[in-house]
């Protein structure tokens, strides 16, 4: 009997697993095709990130109001010096990293804008030593060196290779270094009570937004208001189908955000970070079948030597992990394109608590 309820555990363990990284590989997935699709008619990609800004804070809002409902507890509200002192800048680094990947669409491939952000590790990585948050090791060396060397090989010759938007989303992955580690030091601050991250996007949009709009107001203000998709519309069809698309690609920030929260409270931050390097490749292969992306040979190997690195960084965690005797405060970002950051997770086996059971992280929703 005993050995029977241990299969049905086990089985039952296992079906979860799969339909939450399915649940993640599609909203994933999802927003950087929606993104690619929606920049070929709709050249306004900081628009559409301000938008999407919004609606992220209206459905956080919405879900704080909820809990609150449901468990009777106040949700965390920072005072303005803390908000303006210690959220501000990593709002201003998250809204520069989400708005330049979204304005590299304009120009750039799937696949080239996958393997490029694959590289926001290595800027995690060097960040994270210049703060402190890693000791110094060969092994992040030889990481480092495998994911610059991979990102040369993947760009090099490339036949649909574009010089800006190659730019832009390098220096979305410069800032997003930035924006990890200073996310790291914010959430670390238990005083703060940021660590669900329903919480931390409700308190992170508003800053992010005003941080976005002067980049937007001076290059696209000018040409969205005289534009007749928004402002000097004619067909009221045309542009309640354009709300309504940017409409779901702020859902699918959102859903992409809650979908790793539970990936990562259900399971562990390994398993996410090993979902994140297969999506990579479904991501090249979707990429390449519907929208005719050209890889050759030598950018594949480009970009199976960038994952050899992230995997590496990854079993070095797991390993730091595993050495490490009871529960410590995670001191370095876990490695994948989406998921660049974990705070709090319990360990296999751990058992649920409702009461504890906010475990969080913080994740890039787009």
């Amino acid at each position: 009997m005993g050995r029977w309820t241990f299969g049905l555990t086990f089985i039952w363990k296992v079906m979860l697993t799969l339909g939450l990284v399915l649940l993640y590989y599609c909203f994933s997935i999802g927003i950087t095709f929606y993104n690619k699709w929606l920049m070929k008619s709709f050249h306004f990609p900081l628009f559409m990130t301000l938008l999407h800004l919004v609606v992220i804070f209206l459905f956080s809002a919405l879900s704080r109001a909820l809990a609150q409902c449901c468990h009777q507890r106040p949700r965390v509200v920072l005072s303005w010096a803390d908000y303006l002192q210690r959220v501000a800048p990593t709002a201003l680094a998250t809204a520069l990293d989400v708005g330049l990947s979204n304005w590299s669409f304009l120009y750039i491939t799937v696949s080239l804008y996958t393997m490029t952000k694959s590289s926001a590790v290595l800027f995690i990585l060097i960040f994270s030593l210049i703060f402190k948050l890693e000791e110094l090791r060969a092994a992040l060396v030889l990481v480092v060196l495998l994911i610059a060397g991979g990102l040369f090989m993947f760009t090099y010759k490339s036949t649909q290779f574009n010089g800006e938007g190659f730019a832009l989303v390098l220096g979305a992955s410069f800032i997003g270094g930035i924006r990890w580690t200073l996310t790291q030091i914010l959430l670390q601050k238990a005083e703060l009570g940021l660590q669900n991250p329903i919480d931390t996007m409700y308190h992170l949009q508003p800053l992010m937004f005003l941080g976005l709009f002067p980049l937007f107001a001076v290059f696209e203000g000018l040409h969205l208001s005289t534009s007749e998709k928004i402002f000097r519309f004619q067909d009221p069809g045309l542009l309640l189908g354009i709300l309504g698309s940017l409409f779901l690609g702020g859902i699918l920030a959102f859903g992409l955000g809650f979908s790793e929260f539970l990936l990562v409270s259900r399971t562990s931050s390994l398993t996410l970070s090993i979902a994140g390097i297969f999506k990579e490749v479904c991501t090249l292969l979707l990429a390449a079948h519907l929208l005719g992306d050209q890889i050759s040979l030598l950018n594949w190997l480009g970009f199976a030597l960038c994952l050899s690195g992230i995997s590496l960084h990854i079993t070095l965690k797991a390993l730091h992990s595993k050495g490490e005797s009871g529960p410590k405060p995670h001191k370095g970002p876990v490695s994948s394109s989406d998921l660049e950051l974990l705070l709090r997770n319990r360990e296999p086996g751990d058992e649920e608590d409702e009461d504890e059971g906010e475990k969080y992280f913080v994740a890039q929703g787009q």
